[in-house]
């Protein structure tokens, strides 16, 4: 088995994330540091470490729905994760409000607010990682889980689930804008793929739109708002697919019932098929 599936199996993170700690030399297998991200381990024999401690098999999987609030990073622990998803010029515009390098500093150093702080010690041993992400300014429906293959496949692209937020922009909005957005933009050389969007309001002069998106890259609704001029100032994640929301309050969490659990292994069964 792969090393980056196995690490996944074991709730240790997701596959993605896996390449990446074999890249940065935390993973090493018998004892002997493993960097080669094809790597293919024994699972009867071969023992598995990473930053030294051994990984032991998840054998029960665990699947949470969190209601992600705005300041919150995509995360279980920001002091090794830089992909928060917070603008850099957050920390920028700080800095040149600053009024002493010592006040700059203390605004660097700040903790902010992860999903642990929101799930507590409820989840705490459990290697928890979230499926996907929402950016620090972006809210709503974030899953967590420590079942890695349910993770990749969920996050896969070939998988072109549908996913479903509310949105609202500064200013109006015209239908030949629309239309743009419908078909896919590019921004910055990056092509962002088809979309759904329509207006279901008009709130103190901003439009406020339902989109749903098949990708779910970085920042993607942001950057195509941004190739029609438009600056969204509101973002909300309401529905995976078919798995809603509904009315968890913001910072709330729950576990998924067995309906739900099924329903995403469900899809993720279709994400295995298109990959074929």
């Amino acid at each position: 088995m792969r090393i980056n599936k196995y690490l996944a199996e074991c709730g240790v993170c997701s596959r993605r994330n896996a390449d990446e700690l074999v890249k940065q030399g935390r993973v090493s297998v018998n004892k002997k540091v493993v960097r080669e991200l094809g790597f293919d381990v024994d699972v009867d024999k071969d023992i598995v470490f990473v930053d030294g401690k051994k990984v032991v098999k998840v054998t029960h999987y665990d699947y949470i729905m969190f209601n992600k609030p705005k300041g919150c990073v995509t995360t279980m622990d920001d002091t090794k994760d830089n992909k928060s998803g917070r603008p850099k010029t957050d920390i920028e515009g700080a800095d040149s409000q600053a009024k002493s390098a010592d006040e700059s500093e203390d605004i660097k150093k700040r903790p902010r607010k992860t999903v642990i702080d929101y799930i507590g010690n409820d989840f705490k041993n459990k290697r928890l990682f979230p499926v996907g992400r929402l950016d620090y300014d972006s809210e709503g429906l974030l899953l967590l889980t420590n079942d890695g293959n349910l993770t990749y496949k969920l996050t896969h692209p070939s998988g072109e689930i549908p996913k479903t937020y509310i949105v609202k922009i500064e200013g109006t909005i015209e239908e030949s804008d629309l239309a743009i957005l419908r078909k896919g933009v590019k921004v910055d050389g990056v092509k962002y793929g088809h979309s759904k969007v329509k207006v279901t309001g008009i709130e103190d002069g901003n439009a406020r739109l339902e989109v749903i998106i098949f990708e779910g890259k970085n920042r993607e609704i942001r950057r195509m708002f941004e190739a029609v001029e438009k600056k969204v100032i509101f973002l909300k994640r309401v529905a995976i697919g078919d798995l809603r929301l509904g009315g968890l309050s913001r910072g709330g969490y729950r576990e998924l019932n067995e309906i739900e659990v099924a329903y995403l292994q469900k899809l993720c069964e279709k994400v295995g098929a298109n990959k074929q």
